[in-house]
């Protein structure tokens, strides 16, 4: 059951920041040292002053410092909370293997109270905890999660495209890729029902926000057993969303290539050998057409080795026993998924590279595209690089149906929701 809510969003006040692109940002998880700088830098109004990076602050007054801010934005309208409870369009145009691309969302708060959603992920200690500090610091849900749904009809998209039919969005925005995100403010009534109505019987699924998701879970409970009371929706029970109908085109995966490196006595010949006894092994000439056989080959466990300024197609053979390659107490649907038979059937088995070396990074680094790592075993950084196939949205929702979590690093939905759009501040009532 999906219960969600209108609300009044906090946004920047466009006459005090006129160029949002300035003081947007990726989600905080996305934000190293060097999006940090470049961030600050921007505007002295960038989001990222409020919401900090992946790396938690050594000096921990630093929440209590971006709580301040925050209230000071507000006094000094730099934000603007909207007079009226209402939803939010979310479009977002962008450019995909050369084909562009229009993701449709809808933001509203979700009730945690009365509402579930279905996780694909496991979850770290480290941010969850530095969540939960920015939580009890601003009493603020600063970002979005993003969730997926399940509607071929499109009755809340049909219902909102509606709402907004001939209007200009309220905000616009280029991320850091040059994507653009438009999005639409609509208190009206009708159409908030229609959503509500049509999301009500749905299941919904983590795309990306698992930390958050479970902090505020965590966070709603601390409230609960301190006697606080939610005034309304906009509270410590809900969280603004972003939710996206899996069933509409937009909703796009990006695989995230492997590189590896420090690997003490590692013979790539050796290794070529070796794995042919479960894939078949095919030199390729380019990068070019290492793209194009893996989109051949795209729901048949097809990956590209590269090393040695050569490319490697690598083919699981049809007669390959599954349950000896990736062996454990696995589902077949988790044991087919390619990002899993990477790890169990290659990396670990003839590479040495278990979960554990996986977790702490001690021999795989990830890139976001297949150039990058190329370009890293080529200058060094890595001995070999393994390129694959996105993770379809299918596979996604039918490991969550069955509450098996996925192989670290299986998912990356692109674009990333931009932080700094809508924002929801808690109203809560304390003895």
């Amino acid at each position: 059951m999906a219960v969600v809510h209108p609300f009044r969003g906090i946004r920047y006040n466009l006459k005090a920041v006129r160029d949002l692109s300035l003081v947007v940002t990726q989600p905080y998880d996305r934000i190293g040292p060097r999006e940090m700088e470049a961030y600050l830098k921007r505007s002295p109004y960038n989001f990222v002053r409020l919401i900090g990076g992946k790396t938690p602050p050594q000096d921990e007054g630093d929440y209590a410092r971006r709580a301040e801010l925050f209230q000071a934005w507000l006094r000094k309208r730099i934000l603007l909370q909207d007079p009226r409870p209402g939803i939010y369009v979310y479009h977002t145009h962008f450019t995909h293997d050369g084909e562009r691309f229009v993701r449709q969302g809808l933001i509203a708060l979700l009730d945690l109270q009365e509402s579930r959603a279905k996780a694909h992920e496991r979850t770290l200690r480290g941010p969850k905890e530095d969540r939960l500090k920015l939580f009890r610091a601003t009493e603020a849900h600063l970002e979005h999660i993003f969730l997926l749904y399940r509607d071929p009809e499109r009755r809340a998209t049909r219902a909102v495209e509606q709402a907004i039919a001939g209007r200009a969005p309220d905000m616009e925005a280029r991320d850091d890729f040059g994507n653009a995100h438009l999005v639409w403010y609509i208190p009206d009534e009708k159409a908030i029902q229609t959503v509500q109505e049509t999301l009500a019987p749905l299941d919904l699924y983590i795309a990306d926000g698992h930390h958050r998701f479970e902090t505020a879970r965590a966070f709603m409970q601390e409230c609960l057993d301190r006697g606080w009371r939610p005034v309304g929706p906009e509270s410590f029970t809900a969280l603004p969303v972003t939710l996206v109908n899996a069933a509409e085109p937009g909703c796009v995966i990006r695989p995230t290539p492997r590189v590896v490196h420090s690997l003490p006595g590692f013979d790539l010949d050796r290794f070529l050998t070796d794995v042919a006894s479960g894939f078949r092994v095919d030199p390729i000439g380019s990068l070019a057409e290492a793209k194009q056989r893996l989109r051949a080959g795209l729901g048949r466990n097809v990956f590209v080795a590269y090393a040695g300024r050569r490319f490697w197609a690598l083919s699981l053979r049809p007669d390959a026993d599954l349950d000896e390659l990736v062996p454990g107490d696995r589902s077949p649907a988790w044991k087919r998924l390619d990002v899993a038979i990477l790890h169990k059937a290659i990396l670990e088995r003839w590479l040495g590279i278990d979960e554990e070396a996986l977790a702490r990074q001690t021999n795989v680094d990830y890139t976001h595209t297949a150039e990058e790592a190329v370009a890293a075993v080529d200058e060094g950084h890595g001995q070999i690089a393994f390129l694959l196939n996105p993770t379809r949205v299918e596979e996604v929702m039918a490991l969550a149906d069955h509450g098996e979590p996925m192989p670290q690093k299986s998912t990356d939905f692109y674009p990333k929701l931009l932080s700094g759009l809508v924002a929801m501040k808690m109203e809560i009532e304390k003895p």
